[in-house]
């Protein structure tokens, strides 16, 4: 039991460095970068006490240089499951019964670790293995994650200080008691935060973890792991396993003691796992808690009266900031007449001074999509644009996969609102624009609203405020994180909790106390001092 009411450091968004020519941050990170990408590592998946190496050894390469192997990683099989579950329970009863501020301690120290040694290897690795230049690596890998701990560190505080009134002769308490059984995170390649936090918010709180990251992201999901040990992470509270996706939810959706399902990925996988999950709900001890942060059409609008550097500049950030592949990149705008030309030019003008490469050279905007499969799913929505009657393709459109999966930021203008690239996720450097009749806002508002079935992000740029006030009622149910006269990306943890519904996910907003409540189950205790001895109440003398 603890001894005291403690006040935990108060969180703090981690300042993010620039990276400047000729800075120690700079040189620091692609000294690493380099050593890391001429050292090949064979990477074990973590179960229990064990570092678990298999027959089963698959490449890992940069996507922006697929004929170079940085590494293997070692895939299980069904029994490697079954003994990560066995791990996870066994550690359960230990992990969930320790005091919570030392569970706090353990994040807050990683987060530090994080801050300083661990932090030019974790952005180098999402540099080398997801091709991200080293600002994205470090806005993502080291500030964001970093946040993650701190805040969801106090946010955990705050959960557990909440407690409710008592009147005379009792006294009422709250306490969150974590999942009875093992969450399942299934983590994407976009982001090494997300990964990492997915696993660490449901542990802080007392619950253990299974989880599955990315392929194309197990090579920086090595160092997180390397990071959890250094922090004094427990063995078999975060279980990493390379299984794949049929074999483990086989295992993981039959299992009595599977208690939740932490999730970052696309629509119809998420759906697909609700289903299984629903056809084996009979089996579970408790209904499992369901958590999925999917896909997204994200959106810019511009009323009339925005200005046109601001709209251009949000759309070639918004759009083709790690080659549009994050789930919230503006993927659809919708431009006035009286803006366009004037918008137009500065974007083309933008993306001709983009530079596209490797990570290495820190002079590069652009790298390379995740894989060859992102590739040719991309690519082939340029063709189609290429090839259509309705749609134009006014800059980029080229692509090029010898060395790596390069494709050139693409913008798309076309005269259909309903065409296909203003509807579909494509997850990628390519935008689709809508020209509107200038005095149809109204109408222009109903149409963005009714074309897509996602809602995560969206962008409104205007200088008049009834505008903008009208635009944020209409657009309500549109978007999950909604943004006025800025991109549609960029949420920071503690200031913009991210999530969206509709086929964007359940809303339960990463980065926020929200997102903590899903993973407590709490138990109210009465207790009464002086209880009564006999049965009558007043009433029935």
């Amino acid at each position: 039991m603890a001894n005291g009411f403690y006040n935990i450091p108060i969180a703090v968004n981690e300042p993010v460095k620039e990276y400047k020519k000729n800075s120690s941050e700079r040189i620091e990170v692609l000294d690493e970068y380099k050593k890391m990408y001429n050292n090949n590592i064979d990477i074990p998946m973590y179960i229990g006490d064990k570092k678990v190496y298999t027959q089963d050894k698959r490449t890992l390469s940069p996507p922006h240089d697929h004929s170079h192997e940085i590494g293997t990683a070692n895939y299980g099989s069904e029994r490697d499951v079954e003994n990560a579950i066995e791990a996870a329970m066994k550690a359960q009863k230990d992990w969930s019964n320790m005091n919570w501020e030392h569970r706090a301690s353990i994040f807050l120290k990683a987060a530090d670790l994080l801050a300083g040694p661990f932090r030019s290897k974790l952005n180098a690795a999402t540099m080398i293995a997801q091709s991200k230049n080293v600002m994205q690596a470090e806005i993502d890998a080291a500030c964001e994650l970093i946040d993650f701990f701190k805040f969801n560190v106090q946010y955990m505080s705050q959960l557990y200080k909440e407690q409710p009134e008592s009147q005379a002769g009792m006294w009422n308490r709250l306490e969150h008691r974590p999942l009875e059984g093992f969450i399942f995170a299934l983590t994407p390649f976009n982001f090494t935060s997300i990964c990492a936090n997915l696993c660490a918010a449901p542990a802080m709180l007392g619950n253990v973890i299974i989880w599955k990251p990315a392929e194309t992201q197990i090579y920086s999901a090595n160092v997180i792991m390397e990071l959890f040990k250094a922090a004094g992470l427990p063995d078999g509270v975060i279980n990493m396993v390379t299984v794949d996706g049929k074999k483990i939810s086989k295992v993981i959706f039959e299992n009595k003691n599977f208690a939740g399902l932490h999730f970052t990925g696309s629509t119809n996988v998420f759906r697909t796992l609700w289903k299984n999950i629903g056809d084996n709900i009979q089996k579970y001890k408790s209904y499992p808690r369901i958590v999925g942060e999917t896909g997204g059409k994200d959106f810019i609008i511009a009323h009339k009266s925005a200005i046109a550097d601001e709209v251009a500049t949000a759309i070639s950030r918004g759009a083709f900031e790690y080659q549009g592949q994050k789930c919230s990149a503006a993927s659809r705008a919708y431009i006035p007449q009286n803006l366009w030309q004037d918008i137009k030019i500065k974007i083309t003008d933008d993306i001709k001074n983009f530079k596209i490469g490797s990570p290495e050279d820190p002079n590069n905007f652009i790298n390379s999509v995740i894989s060859e499969k992102a590739f040719d799913k991309i690519t082939s929505y340029i063709e189609y644009a290429k090839q259509s009657d309705d749609a134009e393709i006014i800059s980029g459109g080229s692509y090029d996969k010898s060395t790596g999966y390069f494709i050139e930021p693409t913008v798309i203008v076309t005269s259909n609102p309903k065409f296909k690239t203003m509807v579909e996720e494509i997850f990628g450097p390519v935008i689709t624009i809508y020209i509107y009749n200038t005095e149809e806002w109204d109408l222009t508002l109903d149409l963005l609203e009714s074309t897509s079935e996602y809602a995560l992000t969206g962008a409104i740029f205007s200088l008049d405020r009834y505008a903008i006030q009208h635009a944020t009622k209409k657009l309500e149910n549109a978007a999950g994180n909604f943004y006025i006269n800025d991109k549609p990306t960029g949420a920071v943890v503690g200031q913009q909790p991210f999530g969206g519904a509709r086929g964007s996910g359940t809303n339960d907003k990463a980065g926020s106390i929200l997102n903590l409540l899903r993973w407590v189950s709490p138990r109210t205790i009465k207790e009464t001092f002086v209880p009564a001895k006999d049965y009558r109440y007043p009433f029935l003398d």
